[in-house]
């Protein structure tokens, strides 16, 4: 098993009303990730992925693209200490 990592990202620009929420838990879904994301009244999405690093890193370089009708302007990630918490990837 590759290292397990745990990354709370913030995603910024045109990313709420484009599917992104839908589009990022099929992805993790498909890369066996758990944790969740979420629209912030600012406009911005939060997720936190937790999994395998370099499945992990691959989502959040996918979030740096977007689904095709995003906009991104920003993707903040912070690295965290990996709990093992969640059971699914959920959209909140």
């Amino acid at each position: 098993m590759d290292l397990m990592a745990r990354a709370h990202i913030f995603i910024s620009g045109k990313v709420q009303k484009v599917w992104f929420r839908e589009t990022i838990r099929q992805r993790a879904d498909r890369l066996g990730l758990k944790g969740w994301v979420k629209n912030l009244n600012d406009g911005r999405l939060e997720v936190v992925f937790e999994g395998e690093k370099n499945k992990v890193e691959e989502v959040i370089n996918a979030a740096r693209k977007g689904p095709i009708l995003s906009e991104v302007t920003g993707v903040d990630v912070v690295w965290e200490k990996y709990k093992d918490e969640f059971n699914s990837f959920d959209i909140i």
